[in-house]
């Protein structure tokens, strides 16, 4: 039997005098789309954060693919050897790169070989159809085009694992729905386990598998999707 691709136990965190996190719980089949509902300030971009090594729990553990990564006050596995994609709420492009750059700096992180790195490249632009964009910088990309290559750069290292923080939260509600759209094309193209944090029940309904709600930093609710049940 396989074992989940995430495990959080009873994991909290504080920054200061301010609880983030009190005891989450949670795991992630491979291949499952969890989506993680509430509102601003609940815990859900810090749970990411830990998951992805970017900061690290006061208490609880932390597992993925059945290798623990964190541990009270402790990184076990450095972000860059997680196997992780993570599309940030601001997107962080990087302004002086362009797309093609910006691909091929996270390949070069990863030690891909430059050998290997042009068919990585041409194969997360052609996913995220966005092969015309490759020599332009953020700031002449859209909103939308922006998106999709924060998509490609998250996708381009073969990640098992793939976190998006509020990706569609700065778009319009027509270009919101059509990124939704995508999303749900790239959960069939691709059998990834995803961990999507947002404050919308609409992302929720159209992604998840399974959805999760937080209040306060703890986990206040689990519910199957209809979309779930109907694959069943």
């Amino acid at each position: 039997m396989t074992g989940p691709a995430v495990d959080v136990h009873d994991v909290s965190k504080w920054f200061a005098t301010h609880q983030a996190l009190e005891g989450v719980s949670l795991d992630v089949a491979p291949g499952e789309c969890v989506v993680i509902l509430g509102p601003s300030g609940c815990g859900k971009t810090t749970l990411l954060r830990l998951i992805a090594g970017l900061d690290v729990p006061d208490a609880g553990e932390i597992w993925l693919n059945g290798v623990q990564v964190a541990s009270p006050g402790l990184s076990l596995l450095a972000p860059h050897r997680r196997g992780i994609g993570f599309v940030f709420q601001d997107l962080a492009l990087w302004p002086h790169l362009t797309v093609h750059q910006g691909l091929q700096f996270v390949l070069d992180s990863l030690r891909v070989s430059r050998s290997e790195q042009d068919g990585r490249i041409q194969e997360a632009l052609t996913l995220l159809r966005i092969n015309g964009f490759a020599g332009r910088y953020p700031h002449e990309l859209s909103g939308g085009e922006q998106q999709r290559v924060a998509l490609a750069r998250a996708l381009v290292g073969h990640p098992r694992l793939l976190l998006l923080d509020e990706p569609l939260a700065s778009l319009d509600a027509d270009l919101r729905s059509a990124m939704r759209s995508e999303l749900a094309r790239l959960r069939r193209e691709l059998p990834m386990t995803t961990l999507y944090v947002t404050h919308d029940r609409e992302d929720a309904a159209v992604l998840a598998d399974r959805v999760i709600e937080m209040s306060a930093g703890r986990i206040s609710s689990v519910n199957e999707s209809r979309r779930r049940e109907t694959r069943s």
